[in-house]
C-alpha cells in the first residue's frame, strides 16, 4: 500500500466499514476483461474471516461468469466529502475495503440464511423468501481470504 498510514489493519475496523456500506461492487473475470457489478449484500464473520452474501438471477451474464470464473474481488467504500487539502486543491475523505475470495452458490437453508442476512443488512425485517422467488434466485457467499482496508485520515487536510 503506497500510503501505509492510511491502512486499516484491525479486522474489527474493517468489519465496521463494511457494516456501514450499502452496496458492494463485485469484480468478476470475463475472459480476461473485468466485469464489475454493484450488488446489495449481507455479511457475517465466519471463523475469523469476513463472508459476504449476495443474490441475483440464476440466469444471465453474472450467473454465467460466476459459474465459469468464481474467483472474485469485492470492493466497498464510503465517501465522507471533499475537503480542501490545504495546498490549493481538494481531496476525498473516504474509507474502503477490498477483498478476494471464491463465490459459491448456496442451496437450501444456507441460501435462506444468506437472503436473511442480506435483508437485515438492507434494513428489512427478515422474513422467509417465498419458494417461487427462491426457485429463480441464486444466492452466493464469498469468504474473503484476502482483505485490506484503507481510509484517508478524516478531517486532516495534510493526510
Amino acid at each position: 500500500m503506497r500510503k501505509a498510514g492510511r491502512e486499516i489493519k484491525d479486522f474489527d475496523e474493517i468489519v465496521d466499514v463494511i457494516s456501514r456500506c450499502d452496496t458492494i461492487c463485485l469484480g468478476i473475470n470475463d475472459a480476461g476483461v473485468p466485469y464489475i457489478v454493484p450488488v446489495s449484500f449481507g455479511y457475517e464473520v465466519l471463523s475469523g474471516k469476513l463472508a459476504v452474501y449476495f443474490h441475483g438471477a440464476k440466469a444471465g451474464r453474472k450467473a454465467e461468469l460466476l459459474k465459469s470464473s468464481p474467483r472474485v474481488c469485492v470492493e466497498a467504500d464510503l465517501c465522507h466529502g471533499f475537503p480542501a487539502n490545504g495546498r490549493g486543491g481538494y481531496t476525498c475523505d473516504y474509507e474502503s475495503v477490498i477483498g478476494y475470495g471464491t463465490a459459491e452458490e448456496l442451496q437450501g437453508e444456507e441460501a435462506e440464511k444468506g437472503i436473511r442476512l442480506l435483508l437485515e443488512h438492507c434494513g428489512i425485517q427478515a422474513e422467509a423468501c417465498p419458494a417461487e422467488a427462491m426457485a429463480v434466485t441464486a444466492v452466493h457467499r464469498v469468504v474473503l481470504d484476502e482483505i485490506a482496508g484503507k481510509r484517508r485520515n478524516l478531517g486532516d487536510p495534510n493526510a
